[in-house]
């Protein structure tokens, strides 16, 4: 076993999901030049070219794509046979990459005091946060995720949850707004222009089946991706935003200066509650380092400014 490299296997691995030198190399916290080197001895060792050019980027062999499954299954195998057990992993050395996925609203609000916190209990450890386009579990089982955070849907019935707070939704307009002179009625609430965000075909929600069943409609002009998005343009404007509570630093009145000009005000109908969750694949269940990285996500969640309400520890398959 002298003659084998097993961190050539891990750099097959990042070369073949990544499809470029450039990537790998970011992945594995690499040089470029250093990637490039190692793909020739990978090149060398296969007897194969693995990657070749096609324009700008890389496609692979057919050699290379027949072993992509396997060569990620080994490296999986091999992280997981040469991880510490439990109760054995010093967070203070830890040296990982954990990617989370959450929506730039949760980015935006959470990401800073996790990051300090991360940083300082585990100056090795490396935070990737990739957005949400779709619900799904894959990333999730084939460990491209480690952590989901966001609202629970039609997911895996392995995948492991935890509850970490409550929302709400409000509306929020630019300061010295039209609506802010007076009540904030049903009829002056829907009388306005709205902003909504949503990546769905359907854009419309419970605040809108509240309206109808008062006889009214929201005149939705602008749709957008994510609700930063919608704030943005609440703040030029006069359109009305539709966010969760938390996007405003979890008051009212915006304590992050980017949303000082910002006024969140109740919604003048009754809608549900929104339950945020973690979310992780079980066979990450016992991973202390990954344990670790729960309960931090968790505890700067829970961190944030009142009225967003703490949920206890529910942790369910």
């Amino acid at each position: 076993m002298d003659s084998v490299d097993l961190n050539l296997l891990l750099a097959l691995d990042a070369l073949l999901s990544e499809g470029s030198v450039t990537g790998a190399a970011r992945r594995l916290g690499l040089s470029s030049s250093a990637m490039s080197r190692t793909l020739a001895r990978l090149r060398s060792a296969t007897g194969d070219p693995l990657l070749v050019r096609a324009g700008r980027g890389l496609v692979p062999t057919p050699r290379a794509a027949e072993l992509r499954g396997r060569v990620h299954e080994l490296t999986r195998e091999v992280r997981t046979v040469l991880r510490p057990q439990a109760g054995q992993v010093d967070i203070g050395s830890l040296a990982r990459t954990f990617t989370i996925r959450a929506s730039e609203g949760f980015v935006a609000l959470f990401s800073a005091p996790l990051v300090a916190a991360v940083t300082q209990a585990a100056p090795r450890v490396r935070l990737r946060f990739v957005p949400k386009p779709i619900k799904d579990a894959h990333s999730l089982r084939e460990g491209r995720i480690d952590l989901e955070i966001g609202v629970l849907g039609v997911f895996a019935p392995e995948v492991r949850t935890q509850s970490i707070f409550r929302d709400n939704f409000i509306g929020a307009v630019r300061a010295g707004h039209p609506l802010l002179t007076g009540p904030v009625t049903p009829e002056r609430y829907a009388a306005c222009k709205h902003v909504v965000a949503s990546r769905k075909e359907s854009v419309t929600g419970p605040v809108d089946d509240a309206l109808k069943a008062l006889g009214l409609e929201r005149d939705i002009v602008v749709v957008v991706p994510g609700f930063p998005d919608a704030l943005r343009i609440a703040r030029h404007s006069d359109l009305v935003a539709l966010v969760p509570r938390s996007c405003l630093g979890g008051g009212l009145i915006g304590i992050d200066p980017l949303n000082d000009d910002l006024v969140g005000f109740e919604l003048p109908v009754r809608t549900p509650e929104i339950v945020i969750s973690a979310l992780w694949h079980p066979r990450m269940d016992a991973d202390p380092a990954h344990r670790w990285l729960r309960d931090s996500v968790i505890a700067a969640c829970r961190a944030a400014p009142p009225p967003l309400t703490a949920l206890s520890s529910n942790a369910q398959p």
